[in-house]
């Protein structure tokens, strides 16, 4: 229960007033603030489109990173922004900002520090920025370790582990090598249109040997946060690439069921 502004009121009511009326009334609007939706709407949700300028920002720096910026790259990054369904002149500005990145004089950690404070605290929608950046991330093919080195700072601001990551990409239609912990792209799986290639472990970023509990738990936890309900105000094809996700969460977690006989 929050009482924070009922105990503000009380006392703001008996400065102003020096009563017990007063201190009522300040109570009273206490009560309000404390119970206001707008307050605790206001606290969670993500101004709809802050993302987009350091996202691309973002993209432009991990496409430069290995020293060139191929067709291959440039093309994923106008498919996102055909994605988002951006307007003329957001297109001209993420443009911009793609350029930018592209530069030595880039200040890579406040597109970072941009993304963390969209997210506020938030993993779906972490989750979210990564998945619209692997496109672009693995355009060319293999990661490399300058953009590994990249994706890998971003995360560790977003407050997302490398196994989450993995079965991001996995989600996404990459799979991974992790020798010695790092985490390389080995191949790609077969394409979307053959769904059952997908490795259902790797999806909910398991080991083969995860027991039972294990694998509940890592459902239970991906779901929670790619539930397009939970989003709030942000662009539509967030929300599609949100459901999206969401079920081929549930897919790999009732493949599972068959195959190790959970109830």
């Amino acid at each position: 229960m929050n009482i924070i502004g009922k105990i503000v009121g009380a006392i703001l009511g008996w400065l102003l007033f020096r009563n017990p009326i007063g201190i009522f009334l300040g109570i009273a609007l206490g009560h309000l603030w404390d119970t206001s939706p707008l307050r605790h709407q206001r606290s969670n949700r993500p101004l709809p489109d802050a993302f987009v300028t350091p996202l691309f920002a973002l993209a432009g720096a991990i496409a430069k990173s290995d020293g060139r910026v191929s067709e291959a790259e440039i093309a994923a990054a106008e498919s996102l922004m055909a994605r988002l369904q951006l307007s003329s002149d957001q297109r001209t500005n993420v443009i911009l900002q793609f350029n930018a990145g592209k530069s030595g004089e880039f200040q890579l950690n406040m597109a970072i520090a941009d993304l963390k404070a969209w997210c506020r605290g938030r993993r779906d929608l972490a989750y979210l920025l990564l998945d619209m950046l692997l496109d672009i991330v693995y355009a060319e093919g293999p990661l490399v370790p300058e953009k590994l080195a990249i994706v890998r700072r971003l995360c560790m601001a977003l407050g997302v582990h490398e196994q989450e990551l993995m079965a991001l990409a996995a989600m996404r239609g990459y799979t991974y090598a992790a020798p010695g912990g790092h985490y390389g792209p080995s191949s790609r799986p077969p394409p979307r249109t053959q769904p059952q290639g997908r490795d259902p472990y790797a999806v909910l970023g398991l080991s083969r040997d995860a027991d039972e509990r294990a694998i509940k738990r890592a459902y239970r936890k991906l779901i929670s946060q790619y539930h397009p309900d939970k989003l709030g105000d942000v662009p539509d094809e967030l929300k599609r690439r949100s459901e999206e996700r969401a079920r081929e969460i549930n897919a790999a977690y009732e493949r599972l069921r068959d195959i190790r006989g959970i109830k």
